[in-house]
């Protein structure tokens, strides 16, 4: 056998492999001999069909199967010998000459694209801005508010005012005005906070119980998501609605009292006289937010370098080959215009991964299976505090870590949460940050601009 490739051109070579008969005539006919003793023919005994009947039967397939083989082992022992970076996988070209029944020596061509050659080093010369998110007094106001309703009490007052939860008996009505018998018909409740039409709004404010309630619902309620829920129906159903208005009528009125901001609301929420003031725990929130927000920076911190590096890096990419690969090699049938709409994302998506492999190469990223375990136990006792369950000692918390490793999505999922934390402290240890105050709402409007 001798496997050769052509010089490579354009990040793509073709690797010629060439097998004669005697690289695979010998597990061609123990193959054969163990088809002998395995196939039973009409007329011989099991066993006893003689080889040439055998030969003649199935020699062509064996042959195909072996030389499939062979090619398989040594296309990849050489393209790992010769340290090529293939990208997708050697694709064969077609041979119509090829003549399994007759011909004894064989010659089989594959294209291979290539992955560039680059580096990546990141030094004080490579900027990048980092947002660090503050609180606002409007944000702290509202997860004080959040708060407070989370331990507020509910009541069942007899008129209805502004953030009520009003439940009803919804009913479809026809044109006369009517409840139609055989219309939708459901019991919801109406969040007041969820109807952005203040005039709507005022229609259920002041409502006793047994107050009705007329409404176009596509006019008054613009959320659909909200609107299926609350008529328990589906997408068909609202498209093909025999009439749009329908009857609200009240049949409970739900009050939720937020909690006063005091020591007894500061001391369910942190503990016996942690928080003594209103202030205190102002500012209290404001410090949790804001630490909660530097998971949302460090992800845009991550989205920034993939972008900063595909454009500074510009890679070359054998694109011919790897579109002709994708339409080949996809699960579904793509076509080629297809494609070139969905590539360049692809493209990108391949470079990057590049990238990443080459940083994870030069600053020796790597995720052992003692840091997956030590990993889990963290997770678990973290678990276990906020339930209220004694911490195990470290044999048992060990024993648990493996029972959850033992579930591979469980596993794959640790690993890159070590994994993106370990190349995030590379990123802000090597990148010159211009670090900037930003509000939650400026935030998000400029994460969406990116995105």
């Amino acid at each position: 056998m001798e496997i050769k490739t052509n010089k490579e051109k354009d990040l793509m070579l073709t690797i010629s492999v060439e097998i004669k008969a005697e690289d695979y005539s010998e597990k061609v006919d123990i193959s054969l001999r163990n088809y002998q003793k395995k196939v039973q023919i009409p007329g011989f005994r099991k066993g006893k069909t003689p080889l040439g009947i055998i030969n003649k039967k199935y020699r062509t397939s064996v042959v195909i199967e072996e030389v499939n083989k062979l090619i398989q082992d040594e296309l990849y022992k050489y393209i790992t010998k010769q340290k090529l970076r293939v990208l997708g996988s050697p694709m064969p070209i077609v041979n119509d000459s090829l003549d399994w029944k007759n011909d004894k020596d064989f010659c089989f061509q594959y294209e291979v694209g290539l992955a560039p050659k680059f580096d990546v080093k990141i030094t004080s010369k490579d900027k990048l801005d980092y947002y660090k998110i503050k609180a606002d007094s409007k944000l702290i106001n509202n997860y004080c508010n959040d708060i407070a309703k989370r331990y507020g009490k509910m009541s069942n007052p007899k008129v209805s005012s502004e953030g009520d939860l009003i439940y009803c008996s919804i009913e479809q009505l026809d044109v006369s005005g009517k409840i139609i018998s055989n219309g939708i018909k459901n019991d919801a409740t109406v969040s007041m906070d969820y109807i952005t039409d203040l005039e709507i709004r005022k229609k259920f404010i002041g409502l006793k119980k047994d107050d009705i309630v007329k409404l176009n619902i596509l006019e008054s309620f613009t959320n659909r998501a909200d609107l299926l829920s609350m008529l328990n129906i589906n997408q068909v159903d609202i498209q093909n609605l025999i009439s749009e208005v329908f009857q609200f009528t009240v049949k409970n009125i739900n009050r939720l009292e937020p909690a006063k901001l005091d020591t007894v609301l500061f001391d369910k929420v942190y503990g016996q006289g942690a928080v003594k003031t209103e202030k205190d725990f102002k500012s209290k929130v404001k410090d949790e937010a804001e630490r909660q927000f530097i998971n949302e920076s460090d992800r845009m911190l991550k989205n920034d370098v993939v972008n900063y590096f595909i454009k500074k890096l510009k890679l070359d990419m054998p694109n011919d080959f790897l579109k002709r690969w994708l339409v080949k090699t996809s699960e579904q049938p793509i076509t080629m215009e297809i494609l070139d709409k969905e590539y360049d994302t692809y493209s990108k998506s391949l470079q990057w991964q590049l990238i990443e492999n080459k940083i994870i190469e030069n600053y020796k990223i790597n995720v052992s299976q003692d840091d997956i375990i030590a990993h889990a136990k963290s997770l678990i006792k973290i678990q276990m505090k906020q339930y209220g369950q004694p911490e195990n000692d470290d044999k048992q918390l060990t024993e648990i870590a493996n029972n959850i490793l033992k579930n591979e999505e469980e596993k794959k999922k640790i690993y890159n949460q070590i994994f993106d934390e370990r190349t995030l402290i590379v990123y802000k240890q090597n990148f010159k940050l211009n670090e900037k105050s930003i509000s939650y709402d400026d935030f998000v409007k400029l994460a969406s601009e990116k995105s």
